[in-house]
């Protein structure tokens, strides 16, 4: 008998109701002999639909093989892996005695739940707009919560923009990018209570043609700034003279004249937490989530490099006084996961 999986917090789900078979494996800890990882390194894959040198994934790809140089892992890992490949990729890692599978579930959240199962002495770290099941009790979930970095950067957006009006290009309205919107369209506020968005989602989450041509229509529309949460918007706004803010990660440096500033996921803390709990027979069913959050280093802004000195000082203040309330606790940037409209 299968039972109705929860919608997550924003009702979006890229694949309907979850299957939840297997409740008979809904007790707690995945249990391993104490000996297991003893000396020897973890044996780890990371499964990704995309190239690794898309943002997000890129984040995953550099944390493991950070923890590779270390010696704490051995990492091997598939990308551009079809949605109806992934359950398959799975399985070929975990029969290989993988000990250690990371990746992102989000577009086959039932068929990979459901695999997890079939290996209870693998631990799964996996990208998900869903919240840990115990009936799933090796499979831990995170998200990129970095909506403090995203704020930050709205403040400098909001001191930037001379026309009012700010352009947003995202990948799908889901959870993890939706959240990461309002987190800036909140900062950039706080400079001007009366700047206009426009918001689109080209519908991929690797398109940087169509990226681009999505933020052309809105400079054309009166963008004097664009929020790019996808490749190829600052592309359009070096093109046209424009400014940009970035996502996930600097690219600054290949945009030394348009982007500003970026909020950058560090997902070496949630990596580095699993890993613990791998090592010491204790992974179970987890939210990870939280180790995104600023206060824990898993998210910063970006130096401001070729921009330093260029962004107003009274928004500079804000940023210096809002990031140090953050990693103290005594500011929360809220965390709306509803589809951000244009205004």
């Amino acid at each position: 008998m299968k039972k109705n999986f929860p919608m997550s917090r924003a009702g979006w789900t890229r694949r309907g109701v979850l299957g939840a078979s297997g409740a008979a494996m809904a007790a707690g800890l995945l249990t391993k002999p104490s000996t297991l990882f003893a000396a020897e390194p973890i044996k780890t894959a990371g499964i990704y639909t995309v190239p690794v040198e898309q943002q997000w994934v890129s984040r995953i790809h550099k944390a493991a093989e950070a923890a590779q140089a270390k010696g704490e892992v051995t990492y091997t890992f598939s990308e551009n892996t079809a949605n109806t490949d992934y359950p398959r990729v799975m399985r070929e890692y975990a029969e290989q005695g993988v000990k250690l599978i990371v990746g992102e579930i989000f577009g086959v959240e039932q068929e990979a739940r459901e695999v997890t199962l079939e290996y209870p002495d693998v631990a799964f770290l996996m990208g998900s707009s869903f919240l840990e099941d115990p009936a799933y009790p090796n499979l831990a979930v995170f998200d990129n919560y970095i909506q403090d970095a995203s704020y930050l950067s709205g403040i400098i957006a909001g001191s930037m923009t001379k026309s009012g009006n700010i352009g947003m290009v995202g990948g799908f309205p889901i959870p993890e990018v939706n959240r990461l919107m309002h987190a800036f369209m909140a900062g950039a506020k706080e400079m001007n209570p009366d700047i206009t968005f426009q918001v689109s989602f080209i519908g991929s989450w690797f398109d940087p043609p169509k990226a681009k041509e999505t933020a052309f229509a809105m400079i054309e529309n009166g963008a004097d700034v664009l929020y790019a949460e996808r490749f190829g918007v600052s592309d359009a706004a070096q093109e046209k003279g424009i400014l940009a803010i970035g996502n996930v990660i600097d690219t600054q440096p290949d945009y030394p004249n348009t982007v500003v500033a970026s909020a950058l996921w560090h997902f070496e803390p949630t990596f580095n937490a699993a890993l613990a709990k791998v090592q010491d027979g204790t992974f179970k069913a987890d939210n990870y989530g939280k180790y995104s959050f600023m206060k824990e280093g898993g998210c910063s802004l970006a130096p401001l490099g070729t921009f330093e000195g260029k962004v107003p000082a009274e928004a500079m203040a804000l940023v210096e006084k809002r990031e140090a309330a953050i990693k103290a606790g005594e500011y929360t940037v809220e965390i709306n996961d509803e589809e951000p409209k244009s205004s």
